[in-house]
């Protein structure tokens, strides 16, 4: 029998569109000195093209089995940060699958969201009216963001080694 060794993100980054998850996420895992592993970048990969193009050639339900299979992959075996996109905490799979991690929830209002994103045409759950359809999805989604989350970091007015500086120290409060 081998001996499996169970290996789990010190932080899983959750938010919005433009909450930063990437940047942070990325900064974050340099702070800590582990790996970043981005969940969207990982899918794009594996598919060879971009989740815009899964969406339009594929539907969005494509793109969610292929996205909750990698979270179930990566909160089992990636060992540094890990960074959901925006939907994923919305899979009831997956939020069941989030238990027991350290999840970071980034909370971005809709100004500082717009600056970061520009609500271009690349987002396809964006794509009609970009501002309400941010607006509605962030109503609809903050509940399942709030429940998941152990560390609530708003990230208003910060730069993101700020917002790491929050994160870092409500990890470690969250662990004392």
């Amino acid at each position: 029998m081998v001996n499996e060794q169970v290996t789990r993100p010190v932080a899983v980054v959750v938010g919005p569109p433009g909450a930063g998850k990437t940047t942070v996420g990325q900064a974050l895992a340099a702070r800590l000195g582990v790996a970043f592993h981005d969940v969207d970048a990982a899918i794009e990969a594996a598919e060879g093209r971009s989740i815009s193009d899964i969406f339009v050639d594929d539907g969005e339900s494509v793109f969610r089995d292929l996205e909750r299979a990698e979270v179930a992959r990566a909160l089992s075996e990636e060992p540094g940060v890990v960074s959901l996109g925006g939907g994923a905490v919305m899979d009831p799979l997956t939020e069941v699958a989030l238990a027991g991690h350290a999840v970071v929830f980034l909370d971005v209002a809709i100004a500082d969201a717009s600056r970061r994103i520009g609500f271009d045409r690349s987002r396809p759950l964006l794509s009609v009216n970009p501002r309400a359809s941010w607006v509605r999805m962030m109503n609809d989604r903050r509940p399942t963001y709030e429940r998941v989350a152990t560390v609530r970091v708003d990230t208003a007015g910060r730069t993101p080694d700020e917002v790491v500086d929050v994160v870092v120290a409500e990890l470690e409060a969250a662990r004392a």
